[in-house]
């Protein structure tokens, strides 16, 4: 999942980030409203995770008019005001989920992933595409019953495949699920870890539709 945590404690956002990646996720950091609306422009996220104290505003008022805008993207509000009142508020403003400070980064990453599915439109965990399975929690991949293992970024293009097979991804979009919007892109990337995959799913499963980029076989 390729995830934008809008918080301003510098310490608390680099746990975050740190602690999201360890569970497979792209997890990239901003510190307010402002350049949370800049990094919404540049690309799409699978979620969000949202604080309401910022230095330019209210993240609920951020959260208003990302969906009076229309934005669609699933928005986990993170926050220090958890009382009742508070996420009632929250999530009556369009929030998909509310976990209040402390919390435990475990329940976190299940929040997102709950609702990164829910924003797919799907309800099972498991990713089921072209005789594969994906887990997301585990990072695993099974093919007829075997594990077949992967690397993390490889798990990230396959997914970004699976999640609508026959569909096809453009070398950027695929790029877009491995890299932060400020990293530097590595120029054949995308070409390796697709490289990688055919390798261990065989050749069949991955199709390269010329100039226009990858698709995964619906079958």
């Amino acid at each position: 999942m390729r995830v934008l945590i809008v918080e301003d404690d510098p310490l608390l956002a680099d746990g975050l980030a740190v602690g999201l990646r360890l569970h497979g996720m792209n997890a990239e950091l901003v510190g307010s409203c402002g350049d949370a609306r800049h990094a919404l422009a540049a690309g799409a996220f699978d979620a969000m995770v949202l604080d309401i104290m910022l230095p330019d505003g209210s993240g609920l008022d951020l959260l208003r008019d990302l969906r009076t805008q229309g934005e669609r993207c699933p928005i986990l509000l993170l926050t220090a005001l958890d009382e009742t009142r508070d996420r009632i508020v929250g999530l009556d403003r369009g929030a998909d989920d509310y976990l209040g400070k402390p919390f435990d980064l475990d329940e976190l990453a299940a929040r997102l992933r709950a609702i990164g599915r829910r924003g797919e439109g799907r309800a099972a965990p498991a990713i089921m595409a072209a005789g594969l399975v994906l887990d997301p929690e585990r990072h695993a991949v099974a093919r007829d019953g075997t594990t077949i293992d992967v690397t993390r970024r490889e798990f990230a293009v396959l997914r970004a495949l699976a999640e609508r097979p026959g569909v096809i991804r453009s070398r950027a979009q695929l790029e877009e699920r491995l890299y932060g919007w400020q990293e530097d892109v590595e120029s054949n990337a995308i070409e390796v870890h697709i490289h990688n995959l055919r390798q261990k799913l065989g050749r069949e499963l991955i199709e390269t539709v010329r100039g226009l980029g990858y698709r995964l076989k619906d079958v």
